[in-house]
């Protein structure tokens, strides 16, 4: 279908209004430059005022008298000598353009010294990453000239990195993730350790942008989040290129912020979840925040592993049938499950096939999470008794049209115990912690290093937080660094459908969310690397993120 032209009103009104714009601000800046040496005079005759006001004020009573004689005095006499008025005018105007002159000192040209070394030292070490022996006219060689290599930058007052552009020659693998995780490895460590960076490689204009992200809150207390049936807050994101924000209250007051939402239900493209991080790194919170949020809509089934009785606060609330914390209750509760979900489908296609609604039993959600099923795995093992994780096989295949949804968190050291129905059905995957090629380079899966059209990725930052108190930032004991790839895109449903999070922010101090949160459990997100569309996870698009933990009050 031929798409309709715009009215004239429409079209051409903001072409005027910009040219409007455009010759108001040439008239002004000309008018600047003309009238410069009339208010460089007035503010000088302004200053002179103040200083002759301030001197009257501040003379004693006793000596304002012979002050005023002898300004008399001059004015008797620069009346009387020859052009003394014309004189007086002259020397007047001069001392009113000495004194309105600009006093700010003039900003110096390009770098000082110390970052002039730190741009050379930065060029030096990427010689080996950008050079080659056959090339002639290398860009990067040993002793030559940065300038041309970084034609833009930016420092901090502490004359750190903050912007900086790379140029690099056309011969360099950009399209070798290896290759660009080399070089991003490198400009994290000479542009300095305990902040994020964005790293945006322009494959055809052979240019790297490297920016630091300024930090996101991580105050946010745990609270009730404005959403509709089917969405789940995992953290906050960057306001960059997410327009959908939450109110959230903030002390005294509301502020609105881009929010990470997981959308699950019929509808989902990734309607299963994978949580996975360090010990310590806030898996269990993640899980018990998403319970909460769960509880609104549907029931809860919980399996915990751990054996920490984490969530037996939720045991007997409304919605959630059952926590498990032995193996026969897991055992009995993911067979309950198992059935569910084919009853579900049964008793959906019979009403289906007789024209009728499904049943209202089946439009309830059923939420069926698992914290650290490995445990389990290695006990049924020992036992001879069956893996809870093959239970899990059937609400992993059919959740979507039963409108079941499954979360399972694990830890790094455990990862391989997951059956491969868990690691091939949870495609939405959340990395908490310090995620480095090492422990999560595998859990994430490979990202392209290209957007699809119109695909707009959320940004998680793994950031978990301590108690509330404030940020913590990372130290040396890091394990990865704090870094943020512009790699995202690819339809949900292929290989990796949601992107991975081998790029990571930072380790707080201990388990995320100390206090008490909504229903009296402690609850708080952890930070995410996962992909998403429009701030959102399971959406069909992936990319590696950067989001803000929420902190129990």
């Amino acid at each position: 279908m031929a798409r309709r032209p715009l009215p004239r009103i429409l079209s051409t009104g903001s072409a005027q209004i910009a040219r409007s714009r455009e010759l108001a601000r040439t008239a002004a800046d000309s008018a600047t430059d003309v009238l410069h040496p009339l208010i460089t005079m007035t503010r000088g005759l302004r200053r002179l005022a103040s200083a002759g006001r301030r001197t009257w004020t501040e003379a004693p009573k006793d000596k304002r008298g012979p002050l005023l004689f002898l300004v008399a005095s001059v004015v008797l006499v620069v009346a009387l000598v020859p052009y003394g008025p014309l004189l007086a005018v002259i020397s007047l105007m001069a001392a009113a353009a000495w004194q309105g002159r600009d006093r700010k000192p003039p900003e110096p040209e390009g770098p000082d010294e110390s970052q002039t070394q730190r741009l050379q030292s930065l060029y030096e070490a990427l010689v080996p990453y950008f050079s080659a022996a056959e090339d002639p006219a290398p860009l990067y060689a040993h002793g030559g000239e940065w300038e041309k290599a970084f034609p833009a930058y930016d420092f901090d007052g502490t004359g750190r990195i903050t912007h900086l552009l790379i140029r690099y020659p056309a011969y360099f693998a950009d399209g070798e993730a290896e290759a660009r995780a080399r070089v991003e490895q490198l400009l994290h460590t000479k542009s300095g350790r305990g902040r994020e960076y964005h790293f945006a490689w322009d494959e055809e204009g052979n240019q790297l942008t490297v920016t630091v992200l300024p930090p996101l809150p991580t105050d946010i207390a745990a609270q009730r989040f404005v959403t509709a049936p089917g969405e789940t807050v995992l953290g906050f994101t960057d306001p960059t290129q997410v327009q959908r924000t939450l109110p959230l209250g903030y002390g005294d007051g509301q502020r609105d912020i881009p929010p990470v939402v997981w959308r699950t239900g019929i509808r989902s493209t990734e309607p299963h979840l994978l949580v996975m991080g360090q010990p310590g790194s806030g898996t269990s919170t993640l899980l018990r925040s998403i319970t909460l949020q769960a509880l609104q809509y549907g029931d809860v089934v919980i399996v915990e592993g751990g054996g920490t009785g984490e969530y037996a606060c939720l045991t007997g609330r409304d919605g959630v049938l059952a926590v498990e914390s032995g193996l026969a209750g897991a055992l009995a509760s993911l067979e309950w499950a198992a059935t569910e979900t084919e009853r579900r489908l049964i008793a959906t296609n019979r009403a289906r096939q007789a024209g009728r609604p499904s049943p209202d039993d089946t439009k309830r959600p059923l939420w069926i999470l698992l914290d650290r099923p490995s445990a389990f795995t290695h006990l049924a093992a020992a036992d001879g008794r069956k893996d809870p994780q093959s239970l899990l096989q059937v609400p992993l295949r059919h959740g979507r049209a039963a409108n079941v949804t499954v979360v399972v968190a694990e830890q790094f050291d455990s990862a391989e115990a997951l059956s491969d129905p868990v690691r091939q059905h949870t495609r939405a995957r959340v990395v908490l912690g310090p995620a480095t090629r090492g422990p999560a380079g595998g859990v994430p899966g490979g990202a392209p290093a290209h957007d699809p059209d119109g695909a707009v990725p959320a940004r998680p930052r793994v950031r978990p937080s301590g108690d509330g108190a404030g940020p913590s930032s990372p130290g040396a004991g890091d394990s990865g660094p704090v870094r943020r790839r512009d790699e995202r895109g690819g339809p949900a449903g292929g290989a990796g459908a949601v992107a991975g999070a081998d790029d990571s922010g930072r380790r707080g101090d201990g388990p995320l969310g100390s206090g008490s949160g909504p229903l009296g459990c402690r609850t708080g997100v952890g930070s995410l690397g996962s992909g998403a569309e429009g701030g959102s996870l399971g959406s069909g698009a992936e990319g590696v993120g950067r989001g803000s933990a929420v902190t129990s009050s």
